[in-house]
């Protein structure tokens, strides 16, 4: 089994059985008995619309599990939902466990996150645990030639974080981190919205606003009409935003991954820095498409940039091509649990 569990999904492979399990990473729970309401797509609905005594979380945070027993009762619940009794079959037979996972983990992730994803995994009932960096399983995802000896950069955009790296004969020769990324983008929209027009915006309205508002300039919306709640007398307002002024409002948290994509091109050696030069970027991750994101990059480094196909899931679509053997991890590929 091949688990990608990011900040905003989870993402299961298994071998000869494909993706099973594309699900947000939340989960509802009551309160008061500590039950399990639901999870996945189910409870994302139920956020900031529950009574009191109902609580939304979510255990994953930055792709590192900050709370490994309810990762272990949410990812248990979604396989059993999507598996059934071959779920039970596939991992304890004869009363020992049999199934091995293999888990996609943050770029640099401390000793106490690779802890909680063996954990969360023992726990499912797994026997043994291999973590592999997500930048490497991202690019064998995307078909990059990470065993040649030539350069190739990936920007993986995640819900919480982005992550960027030049790879070279299957090893990252240089990355960096930044806490950049859709909910960046998303509480920069929300801000403008709320000092400009004072206006509320409901969480889950957002995404949709900025990939509308923030498509291309030639045939892009110019304006469009967006529902809330005035900020002064709480009732429901609409008011129309131009879509220059989002690109502006998203423009600034985006110069985050800009300064990442450029600090990572000073520490390379110049020969892999030249063959950048005609292969260019590869976006990848949840938020690949923040629109405006692509263009930018594209005149600030002078390079071409691709957007992965299903960006989304390349990460755990290369750790499964890892699983199936059609992609064989070097040796730098899994980290110690």
């Amino acid at each position: 089994m091949a688990v990608d569990m990011g900040a905003a999904r989870t993402r299961v492979y298994l071998r000869n059985g494909g993706l099973v399990v594309d699900e947000p990473s939340v989960a509802a729970v009551d309160g008061r008995t500590g039950a399990l309401i639901a999870v996945g797509a189910r409870a994302e609905m139920m956020a900031g619309r529950t009574p009191d005594h109902i609580r939304v979380v979510r255990p994953i945070s930055s792709g590192a599990v900050v709370d490994v027993a309810m990762a272990q009762r949410m990812l248990r619940h979604v396989l059993g939902d999507k598996l059934g009794r071959r779920w039970l079959r596939m991992s304890v037979v004869r009363g020992m466990p049999v199934m091995r996972a293999a888990v996609c983990l943050p770029h640099g992730a401390e000793p106490i996150a690779r802890r909680a994803a063996v954990e969360t995994m023992y726990g499912l009932g797994a026997r043994r645990v291999e973590l592999v960096d997500t930048l490497i399983a991202a690019a064998v995802g995307c078909g990059l030639p990470v065993e040649q000896p030539e350069a190739t950069m990936i920007v993986v955009c995640g819900a919480g974080t982005t992550h960027v790296a030049v790879l070279s004969l299957g090893s990252i020769v240089a990355a960096q981190t930044v806490p950049v990324g859709g909910d960046a983008i998303d509480r920069a929209v929300v801000e403008h919205l709320r000092s400009r027009h004072e206006l509320l915006l409901p969480s889950q309205s957002v995404r949709p606003l900025h990939q509308v508002l923030g498509g291309p300039l030639n045939g892009g919306t110019a304006s469009t009409e967006v529902h809330g709640r005035d900020v002064i007398s709480g009732l429901a307002r609409t008011v129309r935003v131009e879509t220059e002024d989002v690109r502006q409002a998203m423009r600034t948290p985006l110069t985050g991954v800009l300064d990442a994509i450029t600090g990572v091109l000073r520490r390379c050696p110049p020969d892999l820095v030249a063959d950048l030069a005609d292969r260019g970027i590869m976006l990848a991750g949840g938020s690949a498409r923040m629109p405006g994101l692509d263009p930018m990059l594209r005149q600030a480094t002078g390079m071409p940039v691709h957007i992965a196909p299903n960006p989304d899931t390349v990460a755990v679509r290369g750790l499964g091509s890892m699983i199936e053997a059609r992609v064989r991890p070097t040796p730098h590929d899994p980290l110690a649990p």
